[in-house]
């Protein structure tokens, strides 16, 4: 009679162990989602402590990882805060970067208003990404009345600073505008003065 249990308690046993084990399984961390390569934990470390220290380059630089998800994971929200500490000191680049977050609502909740805020902050220091974005604002209406004149002006004034890929966009808007119109465009933006704003 006791050799008839043994089968039956092993059965039991074994029955317990693969019961056990696929619960296990089922409460084992997640492997690590983050497919984007990191650009080296030293790297991170020292950029980190520069920003923390109120280094305004560096905090904009940890925006910039956060916002794309490179050497950290992928976070708007720490980004927005980063990329605000280092505007909040002047930085033009934090400036475009914050008023971007803004306005594609990425860790900011959508905002035209404080997107074009930010970018004519970083417009009045002469940023070249910054006047391209003012020029997009113009030209889709956005925060601010329509006004192909003006997007114009931003985007001559983006490309005079720098920022090649604003020409482009400067002569899409030329195409819906009359001579006229472009005539007074560029001759605001020869006559653009950040104090005049």
């Amino acid at each position: 009679m006791v050799q008839r249990q043994r089968p039956y308690m092993s059965g039991i046993f074994v029955g317990l162990l693969v019961v056990l084990s696929l619960h296990s399984g089922c409460t084992a961390p997640p492997p690590p989602h983050n497919s984007q390569p990191l650009i080296g934990g030293q790297e991170v470390s020292e950029i980190l402590k520069r920003a923390e220290a109120g280094n305004p380059d560096a905090q904009n630089r940890l925006g910039v990882l956060y916002s794309e998800g490179r050497g950290v994971p992928q976070n708007y929200l720490e980004a927005k805060d980063w990329f605000k500490k280092a505007a909040d000191q002047g930085h033009a680049d934090a400036q475009v970067n914050l008023g971007t977050l803004y306005s594609l609502g990425q860790g900011a909740p959508y905002s035209d208003h404080m997107a074009l805020f930010w970018f004519q902050k970083a417009a009045e220091q002469r940023n070249a990404l910054a006047f391209a974005k003012l020029g997009m604002m113009y030209e889709r209406g956005r925060g601010v009345p329509q006004n192909l004149i003006e997007a114009h002006m931003w985007y001559n004034l983006s490309v005079a600073y720098g920022e090649t890929r604003a020409a482009e966009a400067r002569t899409a808007v030329a195409t819906r505008m009359t001579a006229p119109q472009i005539a007074e465009a560029e001759a605001r933006a020869k006559q653009w003065n950040p104090k005049q704003r």
